[in-house]
């Protein structure tokens, strides 16, 4: 489906059709219907992450902590699934995940969410030097950091969605 054929149906059908831009968070689109229409992938984007910035902190801390944590082999969506193996975090060595593992338990007890980090175009081993250095950052840099990481996550889903649009970031 493009943008106009987008921008022409119903909002619950606007909102299934990106309701998983945004991690298991179909509210995003929901809101982002009520603006339309769209004239560029790029507008429906900025649409988005303003929605998203403009949710109370309660909202947004849900919407961290809906992403899995990297490099463990749990349940998760078919596209997290996806970005995760391209990434080769599900091919990790027994010692790897032992220190994802442990690195997620430390970070995850310190900030109450998990470590978000977009893997599109990143390998297992930047995504672990990530990890140890931002397990450092104070509550506020993380928060901040999480939804930044989740807005290029979000940008890349919506590239796809639109059959690889050229856009950047």
């Amino acid at each position: 489906m493009n943008l106009n054929e987008l921008n022409e149906t119903s909002r619950q059908a606007f909102k299934n059709h990106l309701g998983d831009i945004f991690e298991d968070s179909p509210w995003v689109a929901a809101k982002a219907s009520d603006h339309r229409p769209y004239s560029t992938m790029d507008n429906l984007y900025q649409r988005m992450v303003e929605i998203v910035n403009n949710a109370p902190n309660e909202e947004k801390l849900e919407l961290i902590r809906i992403h899995p944590n990297l490099g463990e082999n749990i349940q998760m969506s078919d596209r997290s699934n996806r970005e995760q193996q391209g990434a080769g975090l599900k091919d990790l060595t027994e010692e790897e995940a032992l220190s994802f593992k442990s690195l997620n338990k430390t970070y995850a007890d310190k900030f109450g969410f998990p470590f978000v980090f977009c893997v599109k175009g990143k390998y297992k081993g930047d995504i672990h030097q990530a990890l140890q250095e931002r397990v450092h950052n104070s509550q506020k840099e993380e928060f901040e950091k999480a939804l930044a990481e989740i807005f290029k996550i979000a940008y890349f889903r919506l590239q796809e969605k639109f059959n690889g649009a050229k856009e950047k970031i």
